[in-house]
Formats: structure tokens, sequence, C-alpha cells
């Protein structure tokens, strides 16, 4: 069977069948490899490519099939040493070359580029896979492939040079299915959707969001949206407009990473550079740290950590800051171009207001965040565009306006031209009213191109977000229904054991993938369960840093709250409910602890930052959760188990997998 050539196969440097890899030696292909590569080549790398090369060229000599080298995992930004398709198997194999042991991180990496393929590459979605590690000074490989995962995908074959060919043959008898067409394999799409950090980490690095994320038919894709924005933003540049730009999605569905593609596409035009922004400290603090950890690691040459944080503090800032800045000096800001991410926690006019006397001594300061801030775009003479990413009812804290206010604020400003989607009268936005004055006056514009309807964070199941609004709204026939649906592929257990519920957890996942426990705010009485929500969380620890740190989110101690998950994500979520949100009757009853003891809320406001708590909570995992709701104690009136029975039958009866 004959491939592409290379440049037609723009996934790998190189591509042939095993038989035309075997006619050529190892410096023909070192030389097809680096003509690929393009950059400046090190001679370790090139070393490296001729011992792989010479390795391969002996291993699977009496096996047709096809060899890829070099190929691209975008979502990991990374490429896999070498693949390769043989009847119905696809074997993705790693190297260390020089190296005697098998670490578990060369392990997960290997684990983690064929789950990768199985999950975005839309070739490999029906395929057998087995992960290859090959130590080239090791002296012992494991007896056989262990395990056999549910996907498809088996744990990956620790492996010596030596033992290569007979790895292979042992994954092609027990590799299922059809054999694969390999050149059709090696120009399939690869439609990665990944995490906010990992796109972050790809964006700021040059990759375009087509790049990156999935464009299956079922999804309004981001690439859509992005466009849509972009051509507004370009618009509102030659004709010297002042422009309002509002996106809608779901939770997860990429709201982010649309302004994230526009900032990072015209950070480098001059004046018209764009900042992304965010009231969420959490999240800006993990998304620059890990920028900057990128970066360092990129460099082939060291270079103190401060200087590579400016540029990208200058590109990714918290709102506060950039106020502040506008409070400080009369002139314009230097970007043209502000995205503001989660605009609706904006501050309203009595918490501004009430900050700016506390903390900056500023008394009757007169405007909310996003009247400030919209005047603060207004000075400039020319041009300007502010886009605000909305999310629908993601509102969890005192102060924080809803999109109402922007709307509302904005009849003060008639130069400045509206574009909504059309998503942004519906309930949940609490926005109606002030869109219909706004329409009256002829300068607001509805796109439908501006609404992302399908999350992309459960990438196993689109119906995530769906489910958790059902069960929060108690539509309970909704959610049975939904939740069939979603369980196909993404897993959601219920437990009254934390224990059992960790072990659930660490018994998921594979490779990489990250874990962590979760809890609301308000969830003061898990405390006899060793969860303590006063503690404060270092997200960028928790978000960061491997398994062997204890302020990881991997060791399933310290509990991330909605504050600092907002806007995040994790591969698997241990979510923790306590008797602050409790199910009584038909109805939830919202809850504070005060004291020594339960009160009861009744502002509507505080009802609903609570109940959207734990709809930020339910929405962080792509992949599946626990839930974890306490027994309570008899003993403990805090505790009581009528605080949590009702809650828990609530959950179990709408068929959740229950431990």
């Amino acid at each position: 069977m004959l491939i592409e050539p290379p440049e037609r196969c723009p996934s790998a440097y190189y591509g042939a069948t095993i038989k035309e890899f075997l006619s050529e030696n190892a410096v023909q292909i070192t030389g097809k490899l680096a003509t690929s590569h393009g950059h400046n080549l090190e001679l370790e790398q090139r070393r490296a490519w001729e011992e792989e090369i010479n390795i391969l060229t002996s291993a699977p000599r009496d096996i047709e099939g096809t060899i890829y080298l070099e190929f691209d995992v975008p979502r990991l930004a990374s490429r896999i040493d070498a693949v390769l398709i043989i009847g119905p198997a696809i074997l993705p194999i790693e190297f260390k070359v020089g190296e005697k042991v098998y670490s578990r991180a060369d392990y997960n990496q290997v684990w983690d580029y064929a789950l990768d393929l199985k999950n975005f590459h839309f070739a490999s979605h029906a395929a057998s896979i087995f992960p290859l590690l090959v130590a080239t000074e090791a002296s012992q490989s494991d007896l056989g492939w262990q395990g056999e995962g549910s996907d498809g995908v088996r744990p990956p074959r620790r492996c010596t040079s030596a033992d290569i060919a007979s790895a292979v043959r042992d994954a092609l008898a027990k590799a299922e299915g059809l054999p694969l067409d390999a050149a059709e394999w090696g120009k399939s799409p690869y439609h990665p959707t990944p995490t906010i950090i990992e796109a972050a980490r790809a964006l700021y690095g040059r990759h375009s969001v087509e790049a990156i994320t999935r464009h299956d038919a079922g999804a309004k894709n981001l690439s859509i949206t992005s466009a849509a924005v972009e051509g507004i933003v370009e618009r509102a540049y030659r004709e010297h407009r002042k422009t309002i730009i509002f996106v809608t999605g779901v939770p997860g569905a990429g709201k982010t990473l649309v302004g994230l593609n526009v900032a990072t596409r015209r950070r480098d035009f001059g004046e018209s550079r764009a900042v992304f922004l965010s009231g969420n400290g959490p999240l800006v603090a993990v998304l620059q740290e890990a920028l900057v950890r990128d970066e360092a690691a990129r460099l082939q040459h060291r270079v103190r950590k401060g200087v590579i944080r400016q540029p990208v503090k200058a590109f990714i800032q918290n709102v506060h800051h950039f106020r502040d800045e506008g409070i400080r000096r009369p002139e314009p800001p230097y970007d043209h171009v502000v995205i503001f991410d989660e605009a609706q926690r904006a501050w309203d006019r009595d918490k501004t207001a009430d900050f700016m006397k506390r903390r900056k001594r500023i008394a009757n300061f007169p405007s909310s965040e996003p009247e400030f801030l919209i005047s603060y775009l207004d000075r400039h003479s020319d041009w300007a565009v502010i886009i605000c990413l909305v999310g629908g009812g993601q509102e969890i804290h005192t102060g924080e306006a809803g999109i109402r206010e922007w709307l509302d604020v904005l009849q003060r400003f008639p130069r400045w031209h509206v574009y909504v989607s059309p998503n942004l009268s519906e309930s949940e936005y609490d926005a109606a009213s002030a869109i219909n004055a706004l329409g009256a006056s002829g300068k607001l514009e509805s796109d439908a191109r501006l609404h992302l309807e399908t999350s992309m964070r459960s990438f196993r199941s689109a119906k995530v977000s769906a489910f958790v609004r059902a069960v929060l709204d108690t539509e309970v026939e909704s959610a049975r229904s939904l939740l069939k649906e979603v369980s196909r592929h993404y897993p959601i257990a219920l437990t009254q054991d934390l224990q059992r519920a960790k072990r659930w957890v660490r018994e998921q996942v594979r490779g990489s993938e990250r874990f962590g426990l979760v809890a609301s705010s308000q969830a003061q009485r898990l405390k006899p369960h060793a969860i303590d929500i006063r503690v404060d969380v270092d997200p960028v620890h928790w978000f960061l840093d491997d398994r062997t740190d204890t302020r990881s989110s991997f060791y399933l101690e310290d509990a991330a709250t909605e504050f600092q998950i907002q806007g995040l994500e994790l591969d698997w979520i241990c979510m923790t409910w306590d008797a602050d949100l409790r199910m009584e009757g038909r109805g939830w009853r919202h809850h504070a602890f005060r004291g020594d003891r339960w009160t009861t809320i009744h502002k509507p406001d505080r009802k609903r930052y609570l109940l959207n708590a734990y709809r930020v909570l339910l929405t962080r995992a792509r992949q599946g959760m626990v839930i974890f709701v306490p027994p309570g104690d008899v003993d403990d009136p805090t505790r009581d188990p009528r605080f949590y029975d009702e809650t828990y039958s609530y959950l179990a009866g709408l068929g959740l997998q229950n431990l």
C-alpha cells in the first residue's frame, strides 16, 4: 500500500510503507526529517533520529505496514517519534535514546499520545491502539501487553530496542477490527479539544484556533465564532468605530478560547494590539504561570522567569489592574481591543464604590465596572473594541453586576455600536429588557455566530451542561433522559463513602490526566471528612504541579471551590456536596453556616449565587465525575442525616451509577 509523499501528509515529517522505509538508509531519512523540520537542528536531535531509524530498520522487517515519523499532536504541542499502522493496529512509539530506566513521566507521555489519537484523531476513533515506550539502553522489557482499555487503548508496553518486533507481533495478534487504510489515516483530520491551559499555551506559541480544536458538524465550532469576532474587529478598525461584542455560550463551549485566539492573533499588530482581561484571579494566575513555564521550557538558553513574565503579563491581565491604570492616568489605554472574560462578573456600582473608598481612598466613585471600562476605551479618538465573553448562570459572588449592567450603561455611549448573540435574550442572562431598550435605539445588531451552543470541555458528551442544568432546575424527567445519553461515554457516579469516591477517580485516570477534589465555598461541614474549604488553595500549584507535590490537585486533599476553578477544568472531578444546598420536598433549600448552625438564605441573589456555585462545580470535568454526598451523623446536629438524605435520594433517583 503506497502512501502520499511526506509533503502531502501535513501531520508527519516523514511517511512511507515499511518496505519503502527499509529501502532507504538512515542518512537519507534523517535528511527528509530535517527538511520537514525547517528550523535550526541541533546535533543531538539528528543523532537521536539516526539511532531511532537504525533501531526501526532492524525491527519489523517481515511485517507489512506503514510508518510515520514525527507525527504532530497539536493539543499536546508535541510530536510522536514514530507511529506504525499495521493491519487494524496503531502503535505510537516513544523512544528514550540512551535511557536505561523507564520513568513514570515517559510512560504517561506515550499513553497520552495514544489517548489523544483515540479521542481526537478521526481515523483512530475505532482502532486498537498499542503505545510502546522504548528505552534504548534498558535491559528488560515487559512480558506482554497488560490490561485492555474499554475504548481499545492498551496501557503502554515498556520495551528494549531488541524486543520491538515481538511487541508488534503481539499487538497484531490482539488487535481487533478491519485493517486501516494507512494513506487515509495519514491525511485524516485531527481535531482536539484542549483544556484552557493547553489552548493558551498553543495559541501563545502561534498555533491557530483551527489547528487545536475539533470541527465536527454537530458543534458550532470555534473557528466560525472566532472569524465572526475578528471580522467585526476589522470593520471597527477600517471604519473608525467604537464597537462592543457579546459572545455567549454554554459552560465549556470555548468562550475563553475565542478571546485568547483574538488576543494572540492581534498582539503584534502595533496600535491594534489586544489584551485579555479577567476578574477571575485564579484563572489569570494559572494561565500566566503556565505560559511562563512553557516559554521557559521552549527557550534553548537560560532566561530569568521575570524577563519572560513581562510580555505574558501584558497579554493576560487582571481586569482590576487594567481598571486601576485607567483611574491613575487620563490617557486612553494602549490597547484598542480588550477582551473581557466572564464579563457578567464585573462589579456593580455599589461594590465598585465600596472598593474604591476602602482600598483606593476615592470617595463617591460614580461608576460600575462596566461603565468605567467602556468610558476608558471611549477615550480613544478613533476606534476601539470591547469583546465581552458571557456565561449564563455563572455569577457566583455578591456585587457581580450581570450582563444587563453592560447593556444599560451603553445607553449613555451613543457612539458605540453593539453586536449581541441572540441567546443573550434568554432568561439565564437576565438581559432581555435591556436588549429591547438598546435595540430601539437602532445601534444593536444580532448575530447568531456569536453563540457557542455545544460544550467542548466534556468532549466525551456534549450534553453534560444540559444535564447539570436540568438537575439544578429539578427537571427530573429531562435529567433522566439526558443522563442516559451522557453516561454512555461520560461516567457520573454517586456515593456516600468519600474514600470510595477517591478510589473511583484514581481508577479512571490514564496517562497524565488530571483529577481533583472540589467543594462549594459554603461547604462548612465537610471538615469531619478532612475537607476544609477555609484552607487557602494556591491555584497555580493545584492546577500545574505534578503528582509529587502535596499542593497539587492529584493528592485529593485540598478542595478547590467555585472561585478557584471557575474558567478552568480537570479531566476527572470528585465533587463533594454539603448541606448548604439541599433537597427538601421537590425543591432546593439554600443555607449558610453561621457560628454553630445552618441558617436559611432568603435573598434571591444569594440563592442564585449558591445554585450557580454548584453549576460551576458540576461542569468542571472533561471526562467524568463522582459525587460524594455525606451520610451525616445523628450525633452531630450540624450534620443531621436529614440534611443529606433527600439530596442523595434525588440524585440516585435520576439514575446515577451508585458505588
